[in-house]
């Protein structure tokens, strides 16, 4: 069974970095992509990162530059690396493997092909 936990979330202020982590349980890392999401309060749940099980990694336009996704499949580890925290990167952070086609990543306007969703780490970044 498929299983992801997130975190390393919590407070920072603007302008600082965090690393958070999505552990994998269950399966195989090196067979699957795995994305990173976020929800705000009172928004949509959308789609920042993803990294497909040969390496390549994928952005929205809104965090390129800021983040970077890395896989580490010996620990099972997929680390999403935040840089210049904004107070707009404040939300629930989520990870999840694709539901279908489980090496590949989805476009990351389609957040709906990605599941199960866990309960997520919070980011709050405030001064």
């Amino acid at each position: 069974q498929v299983q992801l936990v997130e975190s390393g979330g919590g407070l920072v202020q603007p302008g600082d970095s965090l690393t958070l982590a999505c552990a994998a349980s269950g399966f195989t890392l090196d067979d699957y992509a795995i994305g990173w999401f976020r929800q705000a309060p009172g928004k949509e749940r959308e789609a920042v990162s993803c990294i497909n099980s040969a390496g390549r990694t994928y952005f929205a336009d809104s965090v390129k530059g800021r983040f970077t996704i890395s896989s580490d499949n010996s620990k099972k580890l997929v680390s999403l690396q935040i840089n210049d925290l904004k107070p707009d990167d404040t939300a629930v952070y989520y990870c999840a493997a694709p539901l279908w086609e489980w090496g590949i990543c989805p476009s990351l306007r389609r957040p709906d092909q990605f599941g199960p969703w866990g309960q997520g780490t919070q980011v709050t970044v405030s001064s």
